[in-house]
């Protein structure tokens, strides 16, 4: 059997398809197909071909706030500036949480579409609890609202690496990255650098010997700090110059073990965060005690927003003892939360929340804590929850400002350096297409804002496509048959065609 490859462009009305036309004919053992995935420019930084994939490294580094980079010299972030793009304000998602930003990252989701809601939740169908701290964070139950990129990636021929990024050490939509480490805070920024960029390489770490099935092509890694340090110190402590100044000294160990391995120049690197970080103060805090009964309700995840579950035929008198009772918060009957929020529509938001505002705690007696200096969590519109966000890499325009963009953003900007068909998404690629160093129509996605409309000249790309291709077939197997067959056999070359064409 032989397989003919052409290609031809190829559009589906109804999103995107990595279109295969597949014509068989028994007399002529020919097969016909197109590699040809719509929607994905052969620009340097997409060459979709086989064992030519892009590669992109995402990296997280906690509670880095937009701001840090210019508080002390960072060379190593600037030098990523100058090479390549920032953005100035990333607006991310509510809640402004390590694990609800994290997995909007690598879905393009927001909290209440993907459904990891905080770092603490309960969910009353499944009657369960969730916390990052405990086992139950590694049940795939709790993340099967969305499917993260690294799945994705790899559905679509790709290698996936996670190295402690929330959630890639749980069997997700039933696979695991390609190549991932179980978490463990204790493993160094250092070693975890040097495992991803062996898997970029194709290599096991420490044994330099490459694979055969080759490096992985999309990772992410994920570093604690500074955010550990933002809730120890606060923001504003001069203590944390040192801290942030190390970070940077960080990402100068990435840059130059990508160096020695010479991948600097051919990976895409983007360098963000989950939130960023405001200052506490022991004189603002909100005390629920003063206000309710705690036999009356269940306190769900920790401040600055607070889930409220009353008890059975509590919810009124619950909602009416806290809406007024301190300036300082916003209580929040579920149906009333904000749509700007998009933090509404899903069962794991309990029917009453609290949000304190900037800067205050929400607890049910001092004496019960955390007493942190620092925190986040607070309405996503703040600049002070808002993360750094750098790039830099084939794919990006070098010394590039934007002043800003969403979180759920960077999803489709991912997929569309990947190569990789986005899942349903809420972010927009047109939001942040002046970010690549080559602009090009989007990767056809189907996102939750709208579908993606044709223009003119796609379609006219089609309608040529579709006869050229046509018309190839239609000589390629009437020839075939032609030599192949009694003298009558002609009259069947077009119905057989017509029969066999499988579009």
């Amino acid at each position: 059997m032989q397989e003919i490859y052409i290609a031809y462009p190829f559009t589906s009305s109804v999103g995107p398809s990595c279109c295969r036309l597949y014509v068989a004919c028994c007399h002529s053992n020919i097969i016909l197909s197109s590699l040809y995935t719509p929607g994905h420019p052969l620009h340097p930084h997409h060459q979709a071909t086989r064992g030519a994939r892009p590669k992109l490294l995402l990296l997280s580094f906690d509670g880095f706030r937009w701001d840090y980079v210019d508080r002390v010299p960072t060379p190593n972030f600037h030098a990523l500036m100058e090479e390549g793009s920032i953005v100035e304000q990333v607006e991310n998602t509510y809640i402004t949480k390590t694990f609800p930003d994290h997995y909007t990252l690598v879905t393009g989701l927001h909290a209440e579409t993907h459904g990891i809601v905080g770092n603490e939740m309960y969910d009353p169908d499944l009657n369960a609890s969730f916390s990052m701290e405990t086992h139950s964070a590694y049940e795939p139950r709790w993340w099967a609202g969305a499917e993260p990129l690294w799945v994705t990636n790899q559905k679509q021929g790709g290698r996936s690496g996670g190295v402690m990024w929330p959630g890639s050490d749980v069997e997700i939509g039933g696979a695991y990255p390609s190549r991932y480490l179980p978490y463990n805070a204790s493993l160094s920024f250092e070693r975890r650098v040097e495992t991803m960029v062996a898997w970029l390489m194709g290599e096991r770490p420490g044994e330099g010997v490459r694979s055969v099935q080759g490096g992985v092509d999309f990772g992410v890694l994920y570093w604690e700090e500074p955010d550990e340090s933002g809730h120890n110190l606060g923001p504003e402590n001069p203590l944390m110059d040192a801290v942030i100044a190390d970070i940077d000294d960080k990402l100068g160990f990435l840059r130059n073990e990508l160096r020695k391995m010479g991948l600097y120049e051919s990976v895409n690197l983007i360098v963000t965060s989950d939130h960023g970080m405001t200052q506490l103060s022991k004189d603002k805090v909100i005390e629920l005690d003063q206000y309710l009964d705690r036999d009356l309700y269940t306190w769900v995840d920790k401040s600055p927003v607070v889930g409220i579950l009353p008890r059975d035929g509590k919810l009124e008198e619950v909602y009416s003892a806290l809406v007024e009772a301190n300036p300082n918060m916003v209580v929040y009957r579920r149906e009333q939360i904000p749509e700007r929020l998009h933090y509404r529509h899903n069962n794991r938001i309990m029917p009453i929340i609290i949000e304190a505002k900037e800067g205050w705690t929400i607890t049910q007696n001092r004496t019960t804590g955390p007493h942190m200096l620092g925190n986040h969590g607070y309405d996503n519109t703040l600049p002070s929850m808002h993360p750094v966000l750098v790039a830099r890499g084939p794919a990006f325009r070098q010394d590039y400002v934007k002043s800003s963009m969403r979180s759920v953003d960077l999803y489709p900007l991912m997929c569309h350096i990947l190569s990789v068909r986005p899942r349903p998404n809420n972010g927009s690629l047109a939001r942040v297409m002046d970010l690549l160093s080559e602009p090009s129509p989007p990767t056809h996605s189907t996102p939750l804002e709208g579908r993606y409309q044709p223009s003119f000249a796609t379609a006219l790309g089609v309608v040529l496509g579709v006869v050229m291709v046509t018309g190839f077939l239609v000589v390629i197997v009437k020839q075939m048959t032609l030599r192949q067959l009694p003298s009558r056999q002609s009259e069947m070359a077009q119905p057989l065609l017509l029969e066999e064409l499988q579009l």
